[in-house]
């Protein structure tokens, strides 16, 4: 019984070898190297730009309020909150963009020489971080906030919604770049430009946040918080690599 199980492992690898064999010259490979065999290669990297106007705003707009006890912090800062979310609303500002960033209640104490602290009331601070898609109407919008009880605003960051088609543009730019340095190689080298062998993104910058150039809280009754939107820089970095014969 065992000589004749072998003999049947043995016939069915007999068989499957040949089928192996099949699925090898049916699928060859043809991954070329990354290190061509004849030639000399070039490595080279160029980040290339784009520019867009932000017109995305990020703003964080809060109520921070204090009292005795922590629920009449709470009552009290809950009451401003509303009427604040309620001015977000009237503005036409899309539930989608406005989010809670910040609820927190914390004791405030006095402090005294060789005693321990003393609680002296609660502080509660609740925040939403909102999102301007004009940012023309971030500062109105933002006073009317204020004249609603918020008295904490941060920000704006400013930022570009939709960055894809500037990165595109950025991606050809260093692309572009690269091809002209490596022709300035090349020919520094008495030699010329065969092909392109591989080309790697190695990172990119879709406009980060950022503080604008001026911003403030009107002060007075006929002056306007106003926002300056500027340019903001796209980027993209490419690793390429080049034959040169």
């Amino acid at each position: 019984m065992i000589v004749k199980t072998h003999a049947i492992l043995g016939m069915a690898a007999a068989i499957a070898l040949p089928a192996a064999a099949a699925s090898a010259q049916q699928a060859p490979t043809t991954v070329e190297p990354l290190v061509p065999a004849a030639g000399t290669v070039l490595d080279l990297s160029a980040e290339g730009k784009a520019t867009r106007t932000a017109d995305l705003a990020t703003i964080r707009a809060g109520v921070v309020t204090q009292a005795a006890s922590a629920g009449a912090a709470l009552a009290d800062n809950a009451g401003r909150m509303n009427r604040v979310v309620a001015a977000l609303k009237r503005a036409g500002i899309a539930p989608r963009d406005v989010a809670t960033a910040d609820v927190s209640l914390s004791p405030q104490y006095r402090y005294t020489d060789g005693q321990p602290p003393v609680i002296t009331g609660y502080q509660a601070t609740n925040a939403v971080s909102v999102k301007f898609r004009d940012v023309a109407k971030a500062g109105p919008i933002l006073d009317a906030l204020v004249a609603q009880g918020a008295n904490q605003i941060d920000g704006p960051n400013l930022s570009v919604a939709e960055p894809d088609a500037a990165l595109d543009e950025a991606r050809a730019d260093a692309l572009k770049r690269a091809q002209a340095r490596a022709n300035l190689y090349a020919k520094a080298a008495g030699m010329r430009v065969a092909r392109i062998v591989s080309i790697n993104e190695t990172g990119q910058d879709a406009g980060s946040p950022s503080q604008p150039v001026f911003y403030a809280r009107a002060m007075a009754a006929d002056t306007r918080t106003a926002i300056q939107p500027g340019e903001k820089a796209i980027s993209v970095t490419l690793a390429v690599r080049f034959l040169l014969q």
